[in-house]
C-alpha cells in the first residue's frame, strides 16, 4: 500500500534509478510477472488489477487510470508502471520454470481486504464485511458511485468487472467503490493480554474467559497502543483502561478486551453509515477472532443488525478464487455466488439494546480518555 512514498525514496535515496527496463508494481505484479516468466521470458506479463492499484497513491480512482499528476509529484515515470486490468480476467498464464507447471490460467487479483470483501459475496451496494486479525478491516460496498472524501474513512476501489458478470447485458466495465475503516488494534489486544500482562495461556481461551462473567464489571479496554485508526485517526492517543474497582478481575479484563471489538466496530460502521446514508442490514465476519460466539453476539447487540459468519473463514483466498472462477466461466454472473457462499453461524440482536447503547456510550467516554494523550 502507499507505494508512491516508498518509490520516491527509493530514487532519491535507495541509489534506484527509474527509467530505461526498470519495472515497479505492487506484490501481485511482481507475483504475477514471475510465474508468468519473470527474467526468464520475454512475453512475462507486468500488470495489476484497479484495486491493487488504487492503493498506490498513483492512480485516479475516479478515471480508472494512472494518475499523471501524482506520478510527475513522486517522480514516477508511468512507463516503468503495470497495466491496469479489470480484477477478473485472464492476466497471463504459468510459464515452464514455475513449480506448478505451464499452462494454468492466472485470472483473478484483488487486494487483500477487496478481495475478502468479494469473497463475503458482497457485491450488492450496502453489503458489508469485517475481517478481525490483529487489527480489523471493515469494507462496505457502496455501488459505482465515487463519493466525495469521506472523514475518518478511506475511499477506494472495490473491484473492476465486465458487465456481464455482474449480471447486466452488456460486457461493458463496471467499477464499485468501498469504504474502509481500518482498525489498528482488535486481536492484537488479546495478544497483549496473553503475552504482555501474561493473565491468559492462549488466545484461543479468551472466549470461554470473556464469557465466565456477565459483562466487563464496568471495565474497558481503550486498545490505543499505536494510537487510534478509524474513524479518529489520531496518532497520540494511548491505550487506557478505566472503571477498575476492587471487584474487578481477570475475567472482566479480558471481556472488556473483547467487547472494545465490538465497540470499535461500532465507531468504523456509524460513520459508514452517516458518509452513505445506506442503512447496513447485516455485518459479515471472518478472521480468527471471528469463531467467538460472544463477539458475533456484543457486534450484533452494538449494530442492532445480525451477525453472520462464513463457512470458509479464509475469506481472502475465497475472494480471489471467485474472481478467477468468474473470468473462467466457473460462475456465470455474481449471482451464482450466493450459493457458493455458505453461512456457518448466525447471531440475532437482542430485542432490547438499551444495555448496549448504555455501554456504548461508556466505551466513548473512554475514548475520550485516551485521546491526543501523547501531544
Amino acid at each position: 500500500y502507499f507505494s508512491a512514498t516508498k518509490i520516491e525514496w527509493l530514487h532519491r535515496h535507495g541509489g534506484i534509478t527509474l527509467g530505461g527496463d526498470v519495472a515497479i508494481g505492487t506484490i501481485d505484479s511482481w507475483i504475477l510477472w514471475n510465474l508468468t516468466g519473470g527474467a526468464a521470458r520475454a512475453g512475462a506479463v507486468h500488470a495489476t488489477d484497479v484495486s491493487n492499484a488504487s492503493r498506490t497513491m498513483l492512480f485516479d480512482i475516479a478515471n480508472g487510470t494512472w494518475s499523471e499528476e501524482l506520478c510527475d509529484l513522486f517522480g514516477v515515470p508511468t512507463s516503468a508502471l503495470p497495466e491496469v486490468r479489470p480484477s477478473a480476467g485472464r492476466f497471463g498464464v504459468t510459464s515452464a520454470e514455475v513449480p506448478t507447471g505451464p499452462g494454468i490460467a492466472v485470472s483473478g487479483i484483488a487486494g487483500d481486504q477487496q478481495s475478502a470483501l468479494f469473497g463475503q459475496a458482497c457485491v450488492k451496494p450496502g453489503m458489508t464485511k469485517n475481517t478481525y486479525g490483529t487489527g480489523s478491516f471493515v469494507l462496505m460496498n457502496i455501488g459505482e458511485t465515487l463519493p466525495a472524501p469521506a472523514e475518518g474513512l478511506l475511499t477506494t476501489v472495490a473491484w473492476s468487472l465486465p458487465g456481464n458478470l455482474l449480471g447486466a447485458a452488456s460486457s461493458e466495465l463496471v467499477t464499485h467503490y468501498a469504504l474502509e475503516g481500518a482498525i489498528f488494534v482488535t486481536g492484537a489486544a488479546i495478544q497483549w493480554l496473553r503475552d504482555g500482562l501474561q493473565i491468559i495461556e492462549s488466545a484461543a481461551e479468551a472466549g470461554s474467559i470473556a464469557e465466565s462473567v456477565p459483562d466487563s464489571g464496568g471495565v474497558y479496554v481503550v486498545p490505543a497502543f499505536t494510537g487510534l485508526g478509524a474513524p479518529y485517526w489520531d496518532p497520540y492517543a494511548r491505550g487506557a483502561i478505566v472503571g477498575l474497582t476492587r471487584g474487578s478481575n481477570r475475567a472482566h479484563l479480558v471481556r472488556a478486551a473483547v467487547e472494545a471489538m465490538a465497540y470499535q466496530t461500532r465507531d468504523v460502521v456509524d460513520t459508514m453509515v452517516a458518509v452513505c446514508g445506506r442503512p447496513v442490514s447485516e455485518l459479515r465476519i471472518d478472521g480468527g477472532a471471528s469463531a467467538m460466539n460472544l463477539l458475533m453476539q456484543l457486534v450484533a447487540d452494538q449494530l442492532g443488525v445480525p451477525v453472520v459468519r462464513p463457512t470458509v473463514k479464509e475469506t481472502t483466498a475465497l475472494g480471489a478464487a471467485f474472481l478467477a472462477g468468474l473470468a473462467e466461466g466457473v460462475w456465470a454472473t455474481t449471482a451464482d455466488l450466493d450459493d457458493a457462499w455458505q453461512q456457518d453461524a448466525r447471531c440475532l440482536p437482542v430485542e432490547d439494546r438499551s444495555d448496549a447503547q448504555e455501554s456504548y456510550r461508556m466505551w466513548q467516554r473512554a475514548v475520550e480518555r485516551s485521546l491526543a494523550w501523547a501531544d
